[in-house]
């Protein structure tokens, strides 16, 4: 389906723009972090509980670029409406696999990636519409004190590279608790961080240095998912 620009489309800088892409559940919005020269894209969106605003996000949308990756940041289409509460999975889904084809005009290579529910829309579609990779932040491996309830046949049926970046005492899903992994799947842990990787006031390290820990890892990770 063919993207549509804003009418006054958000742009803070001379590399950053927003475009609204209409779907069957509503408008979705993409902000773009344009890398000069890049070579891929990452497509990330957010979590059930927040927006694009989340500070792992920022911090990719920040560094990437200078690594020569694209950043598109997505706006489910029940945020851009100013709903509080997240539809279904499989409404996220088609949402996600409406908005594909405007990912695709960038004419690179798409990492699909996501953080919480995010990341499981990610991971249910990746492959299907043609992803490179998957990028997995805080993958919500059970509701908190369910860990009966897993979902991690979401998570191993990506079929594609996949990098999971999990706080170490995420109540969705703590590093210990993830299945053995195949081959092309990796796991960073981010100590002490939970869902949002925010940190204890006790930890032995700060939030700069966690995100910084977080965008190393998917810099350095992207170059063998993408070999």
């Amino acid at each position: 389906m063919a993207a549509k620009k804003t009418e006054s489309p958000e742009v803070t800088t001379e590399t950053v723009t927003t475009e609204t892409v209409p779907t069957p559940a509503g408008d979705a919005r993409i902000t773009w972090h344009h890398a000069p020269g890049a070579h891929a894209l990452l497509a990330a969106s957010h979590g059930a509980g927040g927006g694009i605003e989340a500070r792992d996000l920022r911090a990719l949308a920040a560094v990437l670029p200078g690594r020569g990756v694209s950043v598109a940041l997505v706006e489910q289409p029940w945020r851009v409406a100013g709903k509080k509460i997240a539809p279904a999975p499989s409404t996220l889904d088609t949402g996600w696999r409406a908005l594909w084809p405007a990912l695709e005009k960038a004419g690179l290579p798409i990492v699909a990636g996501g953080r919480s529910a995010g990341a499981r829309v990610a991971c249910r579609t990746g492959r299907e519409l043609g992803a490179k990779a998957v990028l997995a932040l805080s993958f919500p491996l059970h509701p908190p004190g369910k860990p009966e309830r897993s979902r991690a046949d979401e998570l191993l049926a990506t079929g594609v590279p996949t990098l999971i970046v999990q706080g170490g005492r995420d109540p969705f899903g703590r590093p210990e608790e993830f299945p053995e992994l195949p081959a092309d799947m990796e796991l960073v842990t981010v100590p002490y961080g939970d869902h949002v990787f925010g940190l204890p006031k006790s930890a032995d390290l700060d939030e700069p240095a966690a995100l910084a820990l977080i965008t190393g890892a998917v810099a350095d990770w992207l170059p063998r998912a993408l070999a």
